[in-house]
């Protein structure tokens, strides 16, 4: 496992804020990260993930403070969430499926998700991802609920990205996956393990079976990006990480119901 004890408080921190620069639309301020590289601090996602599930909820706070029902609340909260985000991830998600859906080769399903148009395949899964989380979230009963939801969904989903970027090779020779550099398998695991905890917010019953669902869907997806483009971009990761916290969210709906 990585030995955060061997980085000095700085250094965390470094890590910590490099983070939430790169997958956060927050307004921070300018950090000298010293040549520091994604995949070292990619430990630290599941903390940006925090990050984002604290503002969710405080759309849906707010949505409810101002007499909104549940479901105006329920959308508060996911535009929210995309707003602190800038849609990074959902844009990943609308180009794998673009581009697994409508390449017939590697080179062509590569060539799809870069184009920044979105087509069909991308637009039903915006669609349906958007739709499952803003369900989930409308039918929580308070606040306490959305966020125990939130943060095991925000926080345990970004702590798979350590491990897809260091179990599969770029696809591409330049990108987001290349400029971020190798991921160390103690970095994986260190943001693996930081995910997992975020899941006890489920109970204990709803983490294991939030692990297991995601253990599932990691193999599968990754299985997936290795048949049809032979590795992992930055678009994987992105549709990874929507994959994740729309499953958890759905164990959130049983868990804490």
């Amino acid at each position: 496992m990585l030995k955060l004890q061997t980085l000095s408080p700085r250094q965390i921190l470094d890590d910590i804020a490099l983070c939430l620069v790169f997958f956060t639309r927050l307004p921070l301020p300018v950090v000298d990260f010293r040549d520091r590289r994604l995949a070292a601090a990619i430990w630290a996602a599941p903390v940006t993930g925090l990050a984002v599930a604290v503002i969710g909820t405080l759309g849906y706070a707010v949505g409810i403070w101002l007499g909104l029902a549940a479901g105006p609340a329920a959308a508060l909260a996911l535009a929210a969430t995309l707003l602190t985000t800038g849609c990074m991830h959902e844009d990943g998600l609308s180009d794998v499926a673009d581009g697994f859906g409508g390449g017939k080769t590697r080179d062509r399903k590569l060539e799809i998700m870069r184009d920044s148009r979105i087509g069909a395949y991308g637009a039903c899964a915006l669609g349906l991802s958007l739709l499952i989380r803003w369900s989930v979230i409308s039918e929580f009963t308070g606040p306490v609920q959305v966020f125990a939801a939130l943060i095991a969904a925000h926080a345990a989903s970004r702590g798979l990205f350590g491990a897809f970027m260091h179990l599969l090779p770029p696809a591409r020779s330049d990108g987001l996956s290349v400029d971020a550099g190798p991921v160390s398998a103690e970095t994986a695991i260190a943001g693996a393990v930081l995910g997992a905890v975020a899941l006890l917010a489920l109970g204990f019953g709803g983490a294991v079976a939030a692990v297991i669902l995601l253990g599932l869907l990691f193999a599968a997806f990754r299985a997936l990006c290795r048949s049809q483009i032979g590795g992992q971009t930055g678009d994987t990761v992105g549709a990874l990480q929507q994959f994740g916290e729309t499953a958890i969210l759905l164990v959130a709906s049983v868990s804490l119901s």
